[in-house]
């Protein structure tokens, strides 16, 4: 009697250790004497002790931080680059017949593939098209991590360091260009305000009321600030008819301080 309940207690113990519960997101590749057996799915599934091992795999996303790169972009500048990588496992068999471990297999390709495809790049790429550059790193280590049963959907680079030197040079190049378009904008600016000036004086000349007008209104602009000297400016078409008689009355060969002199003493002589 004792000896059939060891026997039992053994079976049951050997039935227990036999048994393996896979969860939803995981699939079970089996070896048998050494043999390849068909993949097994979720739930609870029965092995025979010491002739089969099971090895679980995980077919959930996982996320891979790629380690900082030291790389030189195509334009010999140093940077040091990051980023990350989510891939998943589609082919569970091939995931442990194809190599041994596939997220450090998928890690180490990361790394080469992010030093190659920067590399090609020069830093203005790798600063403002950073979509076009995963896209390439996407492409390249899916290719060849595909024999692998590993998909990769997503790549992206997380950080760029440059050194302070060469930040400095792209701050000085980003305000120079600034105070170029700063200069292009206040040349446009006087060019279409000469033309409006143009097109102004234009309109005034062809109608005399409209630039009397102008004159009156410049003068009440004139008279509506506390100064204590008012400049009245006179059209030359007014003044002109003056300034042309002066011009007939003078005596020619005489210069200016001459005809003063003389108009001064005949002023004397007459009183």
């Amino acid at each position: 009697m004792i000896i059939a309940s060891m026997v039992v207690l053994v079976l049951l113990v050997l039935l227990l250790s036999s048994l393996r519960v896979l969860k939803e997101y995981e699939r079970g590749v089996a070896f048998r004497l050494g043999r390849l057996r068909e993949p097994l799915g979720p739930g609870v599934r029965l092995l025979l002790p010491g002739l089969d091992k099971l090895v679980r795999v995980d077919l959930r996303v996982v996320t891979l931080t790629i380690p900082p790169q030291e790389v030189i972009t195509r334009d010999n500048v140093p940077a040091r680059v990051n980023a990350v990588a989510l891939f998943r496992v589609v082919d569970p068999v091939k995931s442990v017949m194809s190599v041994e471990n596939h997220a450090v297999a998928t890690s180490q390709i990361a790394q080469t593939t992010l030093r190659s495809v920067v590399g090609r790049a020069d830093l203005d790429t790798l600063l403002a098209h950073r979509a076009d550059l995963n896209e390439d790193l996407a492409k390249s280590i899916a290719s060849m991590t595909e024999p692998w049963g590993v998909k990769v959907d997503v790549v992206e680079i997380k950080d760029v360091e440059i050194p302070e030197a060469m930040q400095r040079a792209m701050a000085r190049e980003a305000e120079a260009e600034r105070e170029r378009r700063a200069k292009v904008i206040n040349a446009r600016g006087e060019l279409q305000a000469s033309a409006e000036l143009r097109d102004a004086a234009k309109t005034l000349s062809e109608s005399p009321a409209s630039l009397q007008l102008r004159y009156l209104q410049t003068l009440l602009e004139l008279g509506a600030d506390h100064n204590s000297t008012v400049v009245f400016p006179l059209p030359m078409d007014i003044i002109g008819p003056f300034l042309d008689a002066v011009r007939g009355r003078a005596v020619p060969g005489v210069d200016g301080s001459s005809a003063v002199r003389n108009a001064a003493e005949r002023a004397h002589d007459d009183h």
